[in-house]
């Protein structure tokens, strides 16, 4: 069978038109939103979509919403022609990819920065270029702990452009990988909250043979890094392991995660266990948890997790 090629759309009204389309023949749409650079993680997603949905829609955007003006928007890796391929390969391929050139340009004039309302200077990628865009989306406690902590502009950028996404295409269904477990549950809070009538679905992490979790993040590692690295899924599985044969304090068990990373040669930023659904931090494991870490290998800040359930 030759390999389906998907319609690529840039332009938002496009975009609309065909889900309009689509829904006026009975079709559910999914949506598997991604900033491209596509590993085996991202297209797990896809083969799961086609489980929920009758058509498909891969976005792929790097989004400055969600990058300081520090941050390494400007190196994020793009191989577009390359995703392409990896999508014709899929069994089933995709529908659509909808590839947007600049969600936040809205054919204005340009401003010079603009604070984000507390005197302070630009906050993100969007106010630094000065396009006049000042409308944010914010999960105001999901997003405060973990990643928000050190990225404080992070969630606010996802939230939004999450939410440009779902009001662009109109999805029925729309899948979010695990490995980014803060990121999965602030956007089911906020099509709860929002009223969003789409289902989320958190799809598992997907790793490497050796257990690395699969991130377009990876290929800046040097081959020294990546072996340190896998420092982050080892001590985790330990530390589950711990806990399912009765070492309940989360104390010991970020201990011992911090310690095992840092002897390896990473830096955490934090390593935290805290409830699936509240996020909130926990003392002892008395109910599900997920055990969530993000490391520093060198230039490359990585995050992993892993669920805890007993």
């Amino acid at each position: 069978m030759a390999a389906k090629e998907p319609e690529i759309i840039r332009d938002k009204d496009q975009m609309r038109n065909w889900s309009r389309a689509m829904r006026s023949q009975g079709k559910t749409i999914g949506l598997v939103p991604t900033m491209g650079y596509l590993h085996d993680g991202h297209l797990s997603l896809i083969r799961e979509a086609h489980d929920h949905s009758d058509v498909i829609v891969v976005s792929i955007y790097v989004n400055p919403g969600q990058f300081s003006p520090t941050e390494d928007l400007s190196t994020y890796p793009s191989d577009f022609h390359g995703d392409i391929q990896k999508l014709k390969a899929v069994p089933g391929g995709v529908d659509v990819v909808f590839n947007p050139h600049n969600l936040y340009d809205y054919g204005t004039n340009r401003r010079s920065s603009v604070s984000n309302g507390e005197g302070a200077k630009s906050v993100s990628c969007v106010e630094e270029k000065g396009l006049g865009h000042e409308t944010w989306v914010r999960v105001e406690t999901l997003e405060k702990g973990m990643c928000g902590k050190s990225r404080p502009v992070f969630f606010r950028g996802v939230a939004t452009v999450v939410t440009k996404l779902f009001n662009i295409v109109d999805p029925d269904v729309a899948l979010f990988g695990k490995k980014d477990y803060q990121q999965w549950r602030i956007i089911q809070r906020l099509v709860r909250d929002l009223d969003f009538s789409i289902r989320v679905i958190g799809s598992e992490v997907v790793r490497e043979n050796d257990g690395l979790a699969m991130s377009s993040r990876n290929v800046r590692l040097s081959p020294e890094e990546r072996e340190k690295a896998l420092s982050i899924n080892k001590s985790l599985s330990r530390a589950r392991f711990s806990a399912e044969k009765g070492l309940i304090r989360c104390k010991e068990l970020t201990n011992s995660v911090i310690q095992a990373i840092n002897e390896a040669g990473g830096r955490v930023d934090y390593a935290e266990i805290v409830d699936q659904e509240s996020l909130e931090p926990v003392e002892e494991i008395r109910s599900p948890v997920v055990f969530c870490v993000a490391a520093w290998f060198g230039k490359v800040r990585l995050i992993d997790n892993m669920e805890i359930n007993i």
